[in-house]
Parts: C-alpha cells; structure tokens; sequence
C-alpha cells in the first residue's frame, strides 16, 4: 500500500477516498446516539448566531466529518509537495492525515478542532512561504488575523500565535515591524468583536474571554493508559522517522531543515495549548495531526526495505481497528 502512495498517481484519488470511509468503519459499526457539533465558541455566537449542535443526525455528523477529512488530507498533500518537504512529490502526507486522523472515536466527528484544521493547514503554507518572500508583513497579517478567526472556532487555537515569533526566527532576519503585524492582524479580528460587544452593551463579557489564559499549567494528569495504546505504533514510526531525518539532516536544504523544525515546534504547541480550555475533550489533539503527519510521511518515502516499512504500516493500520473496536 505505501508503494502505491508513493506514487503521485491521480488513481490514488479513489484509493485515498475508499481509505478515508475504511478507517471509519468501527464508528459506523458502532454509531453513538447523538453527537453534538459546538462550532464556535460561546463568546462568539453575539456575533454568528448559527445552532449546528444539533442540526445533523450521527450518520450525517461523521459521514461529513469524513468528507472534511479527505479534502484536508488532499489540500495537505499539495501543500507538502509544493514546498517539497519529502524530496519527492506523492500521496504519502495525505495517507498519513488520513490515519492521524482516525486514531481515536473522537477524532472521527464534527468538533471545533477538525474546523480548526483547515485554518492550520493555511498557516502551515503561509509559514513555509517567509522565507521565501521579500517582504513578508502582509502574510504575518494575515496570519494573525487567521489565527484570531481560529480562536472563535476553538479558543485554545490561539497557542498558534506562538508559532508567529517562533517562525519568523527560523525563517526571517529580525524585522521589528513583521513581529508586530501578526499581533496586529490578531487584535484587529477581536478590537471589532470588542465594538461589537460595546455597541450590545456587553463589554464585561468580553473581559470574560480571557480568563483561560490565567490557567495555571496542570501538574496531575488523569490518564487512563489503555485508551492510548494505538499511539505505541505511531511512537515507532515517529522514531524511525527521527533517525531517518537525523540521518539526511545535512543532506538537506536549509529551507527544508527549517521547515522540519517549524513543524515540531507546531506539534509542541499543539499539544499544551489544551490547557487554555478547562473541559478540553481528546478531539483537541488534531490539531497535532497535520505537523505529526509530515513526520510520517517522510519516515515511509525515504525507507529502503519494503518489506519492512509495508508490513509496519499494516501492523499500524490493524491495531488502530483493533483499538478502535475493542
């Protein structure tokens, strides 16, 4: 199956599409009576009034679900091979999204974060175009003010603002004024949710908004061991994939190099950003899948022995059913 992705094959279309609905197939065995879709977060329906928590039924919630899933691995794929990040172009990246994307029940509906995707898979581009820009103040706007859209969607999204100060060091000489923009793109999203808060007389709830970020970090975690599993596979490869990019590290361009450590840094902080939400739910975590992916992605396009690498992401895909139906 990996050969066969590794080839930019427009039949790999139907293939990732059949993969996509397969990988689903425990949460349509096993449908859940209800399932609610919180699209924005509270303090941003004043200004979108719009009630999809129960506008879908279950089998419509993951089946669109689904469809939102294959359209982002297929955009994510283009992105990848356009800043060729693996060396060579093919439908790996997308295959891995893919999966990433379907490790746990939670992953597999309608929530903030799946939303919240296609916004990052936008910046992930937008990253990887500084260093190649002349003047890159319009696209640090923009992703502020990307990153402020976001944070209505899901307010722990804001973490991404991070990844601003943390790419531009990679990618850019220090500019004061590019430092600036993306903080202005962000603030420029919530000054006009803040006059729109102002004119329902209301501006005591905007305060309210950023109460999150006065959480303290946990230092107790509840975590029941068994429901994570699946992610022993995914540790694998992810270290196979290290070793392999340590490997070929200073065989690399250096924009490629910067563009792998970009990611990492965004799969860090899409992992602590839960902290900025009390009740954050497993779902958070796709946010980690579109930077995890890549890591994937690389690991399975420059391995040698196809026996090895084909039976390991088979042993890969069986024990997330597995984990997914037990």
């Amino acid at each position: 199956m990996i050969n066969q992705f590794r080839k930019l094959n427009p039949v790999n279309l139907i293939f990732l599409l059949a993969y996509t609905f397969f990988m689903r197939v425990a949460i349509f065995y096993e449908t859940p009576a209800h399932l609610n879709f919180d699209f924005l977060e509270p303090f941003a329906r004043l200004l979108i009034n719009v009630d999809l928590d129960n506008a879908f039924s279950a089998q419509t919630n993951i089946f669109i679900a689904a469809v939102l899933v294959y359209v982002q691995a297929l955009i994510f794929n283009r992105i990848v091979n356009n800043h060729n990040l693996l060396g060579k172009p093919s439908f790996l990246p997308g295959l891995m999204f893919v999966t990433g994307t379907s490790l746990f029940m939670p992953f597999m509906t309608l929530n903030p974060a799946l939303i919240c995707n296609f916004l990052l898979i936008w910046i992930i581009d937008k990253f990887l175009k500084l260093g190649k820009s002349a003047n890159s103040i319009n696209t640090v706007f923009d992703i502020g003010m990307i990153i402020a859209i976001g944070t209505l969607v899901y307010f722990p999204f804001m973490g991404m603002l991070l990844m601003i100060f943390l790419a531009l060091l990679l990618f850019r000489s220090f500019n004061w004024r590019e430092w600036v923009a993306g903080l202005v793109g962000f603030i420029t999203v919530f000054f006009f949710l803040a006059v729109f808060y102002y004119w329902k007389d209301n501006l005591s709830s905007f305060y309210q908004i950023w109460k999150p970020l006065g959480n303290k970090f946990p230092s107790v975690f509840k975590i029941n061991y068994n429901d994570y599993l699946v992610l022993i596979p995914v540790a694998v490869i992810i270290i196979l994939a290290s070793l392999q990019l340590r490997e070929n590290f200073f065989r690399s361009f250096i924009s490629t190099r910067k563009s792998f450590q970009l990611l990492f840094f965004m799969f860090i902080v899409a992992i602590v950003s839960f902290y900025l939400k009390p009740n954050f739910r497993t779902w958070h975590f796709l946010l980690c899948v579109p930077p995890g992916a890549v890591l994937l992605a690389y690991y399975f396009s420059n391995a040698k022995k196809r026996w090895f690498y084909e039976t390991l992401f088979l042993l890969f895909v069986l024990s997330v059913q597995y984990f997914l139906f037990v």
